[in-house]
């Protein structure tokens, strides 16, 4: 009796845990089919807000800010992830000591305050006379991307055989080679993981891009769009739709990925018990 009322509260707990989690995203896919920027279906079940985001007045501004956004989002997120991945082999064979502190240090940017982080680039391209636009952008980004992908790539490295990295070096492979046919190809998974979450921090990011984009510049992400959209007149309905689109296919993203690691976990198991 006291097992069942302890698995009914567990499971109990974890539907509320989901419910906070989940309620508020549910709510707005279901609020981008009325149309409406009140909460409410007085025009009825509708996909004029879907077909707003196409033929609205402020479609060419919402497509720009959209390209721009994939375009910052997918530089960055590319070169953070060669960055992060090189730095996680690299921080990996470091003595423990110097491993722990450098550790840290990577996780000062995580840590940190955003609007810190957006004042000091922000500061750090003032001094050295950085060009205003993109270029700032995709620096910014790449510097608060990076330390995620590290954090995704170590814990795999750890599970890592060094047995198999000294194999290949045993064999007449350079460390180059070694690790380019090795230790890639092991954390690739998380490679895969660290861009992905690369990818939706920059496209998510607000103040670091607000304060470093340069006011005369005109450039716009989504998130800054939104801000000067409804700062003005509020949220507009076609937003509802948007934000709908973008959750849908960074969910299907997540679930590929996960479902292409469970994959290839289950094949490399089934091979480790044939062996």
């Amino acid at each position: 009796m006291v097992n069942k009322v302890k698995s009914f509260f567990e499971k109990f707990y974890l539907l509320i845990i989901l419910a906070i989690l989940y309620a508020p995203i549910v709510l707005i896919v279901i609020y981008s089919f009325s149309n409406s920027a009140n909460f409410n279906f007085d025009q009825g079940f509708t996909f004029d807000g879907y077909r707003a985001i196409f033929d609205s007045d402020k479609s060419e501004g919402l497509w720009d800010a959209i390209s721009n956004t994939l375009i910052i989002a997918a530089i960055a997120s590319l070169f953070a992830t060669l960055m992060g991945s090189f730095a996680s082999i690299g921080i990996f064979n470091l003595k423990k000591r110097t491993r722990r502190i450098v550790e840290n240090v990577n996780q000062f940017p995580i840590i940190n305050s955003e609007i810190v982080m957006a004042v000091s680039l922000m500061v750090f391209f003032v001094t050295f006379a950085f060009p205003e636009g993109y270029l700032r952008l995709v620096i910014a980004h790449i510097a608060f991307c990076t330390p995620y992908v590290v954090l995704s790539v170590l814990p795999k490295l750890e599970k890592m055989d060094p047995s198999i990295y000294e194999a290949a070096l045993d064999l007449g492979a350079s460390p180059f080679k070694a690790t380019c046919k090795v230790v890639i190809p092991y954390i690739a998974p998380s490679i895969g993981s660290g861009f992905v979450m690369a990818f939706i921090m920059s496209m998510d990011d607000f103040i670091i891009t607000q304060i470093n984009k340069g006011a005369a510049t005109g450039i716009n992400t989504l998130s800054t769009y939104i801000y000067s959209d409804a700062r003005v007149q509020g949220l507009e309905p076609f937003w509802y739709p948007v934000f709908s689109i973008i959750f849908v296919i960074v969910l299907a993203a997540v679930l590929v990925l996960n479902l292409v690691r469970t994959k290839k976990d289950i094949k490399a198991n089934a091979r480790g018990k044939r062996l």
